[in-house]
């Protein structure tokens, strides 16, 4: 019983190793990644919209505080 179990997969294994087949597996799937793919973009734009909103805020306020920084620097050697 084992070595037909080990001889089917061996024989499946070969045919899948064939550029034909790998070609047509390729093309049958190739609608259904392409569903896939979109669905998985549509859901993670607004994600990603967000995570640009939050950098950009962090940026600014990084920046404000860098010029505060600078401004009380200066102002204290005008001093």
């Amino acid at each position: 019983m084992d070595k037909i179990k080990d001889t089917i997969i061996q024989q499946c294994l070969t045919l899948l190793k064939r550029d034909d087949v790998k070609d047509e597996i390729k093309i049958f799937l190739r609608p259904v990644m392409n569903m896939i793919v979109d669905i998985l973009i549509q859901e993670i734009i607004p994600y990603i919209y967000l995570s640009i909103t939050f950098v950009f805020i962090s940026f600014l306020l990084i920046l404000g505080i860098f010029i505060l920084l600078l401004r009380n620097k200066f102002h204290l050697k005008i001093l």
